[in-house]
């Protein structure tokens, strides 16, 4: 396995980017973004939004090709001035170029990637070839720029942004994340070790391509995990796939995240497996 790569401490004034590396900005939602640019520059950024963020720019439900989406996010890559990459939304789409990114570039300068949803499948699969730490957190347009951020409470708000910017802006660890709410146990005891994981169907997608993590990651790992808009049916049969190939007899712990729009059977509801236009209460996982 590869050491553990991570991205250096953002300095204030720092150049922050959002693109767009999975789906494309819906028309009508420029709003949205403005305000995710915005607490992104209260937490001392600077920020530009690059041209694959245009409702102008798709490719059916894409931001572009899957070589256009790749050559973006290498020239960001590459460029000393960008100190992170923020996707504006999720998608359908991360898996179509995991082959074209210049994984040299991300070993030569380690840079923050944030984003959740189909943008854990960047972070699982870069992880597992480079060692990158990945930053599982809000996006720009459905994260920061949603009603909750703006219209919700201002302490809270206050307090994640406070959060989010000590994450990028400190070495040290910025210690116990503040919940939203209690915990719901469903087996006790105590446990601690790398946190891995994201949407539960990219995870098991990645188990049939070069990307995969290899089982050795999960030695020792709190698995955590994440579902929306999928039937209980298809999460119980990639729940055992994950145990089939070894990865829950390794983990120390699961953390789960709570499930978005699940319905009971595969004909209860829609099954689309990502977060393109959804809103979910904010905050690290």
């Amino acid at each position: 396995m590869p050491a553990i790569l991570r991205p250096r401490a953002l300095r204030p004034g720092d150049l922050v980017v959002v693109t767009a590396p999975s789906g494309q900005l819906a028309p009508g939602e420029e709003p949205l973004l403005a305000r995710g640019v915005a607490i992104l520059e209260r937490m001392g950024f600077r920020v530009r939004v690059s041209p694959m963020v245009d409702p102008a720019r798709n490719r059916w439900w894409a931001s572009g090709t899957p070589a256009e989406q790749a050559d973006e996010l290498n020239a960001l890559l590459r460029d000393p001035e960008v100190r992170a990459v923020v996707a504006h939304t999720g998608g359908q789409t991360t898996i179509g170029y995991l082959d074209l990114i210049d994984l040299d570039a991300i070993r030569a300068d380690p840079k923050p990637i944030i984003g959740y949803s189909d943008i854990s499948l960047l972070h699982m699969a870069l992880h597992a070839r480079t060692g990158l730490v990945g930053f599982h957190a809000d996006i720009a347009t459905h994260g920061f720029g949603s009603d909750w951020y703006t219209l919700g409470d201002e302490a809270r708000r206050a307090e994640l942004v406070d959060l989010y910017t000590r994450v990028l802006t400190r070495a040290e660890a910025p210690g116990a994340l503040p919940a939203r709410a209690a915990w719901e146990t469903w087996r006790p005891g105590s446990a601690q070790g790398p946190l891995f994981g994201g949407l539960l169907n990219r995870l098991v997608l990645l188990q049939a391509t070069p990307f995969a993590p290899p089982a050795e990651r999960f030695e020792g790992a709190v698995l955590f995990w994440e579902e929306l808009q999928r039937p209980v049916s298809r999460i119980w049969n990639d729940l055992h796939t994950l145990r089939l190939s070894g990865v829950l007899d390794r983990i120390a712990g699961m953390v789960v995240g709570i499930p978005t729009e699940v319905t009971p059977h595969e004909d209860g509801g829609a099954t689309r497996g990502s977060a393109g236009r959804r809103t979910r209460r904010p905050g690290p996982t």
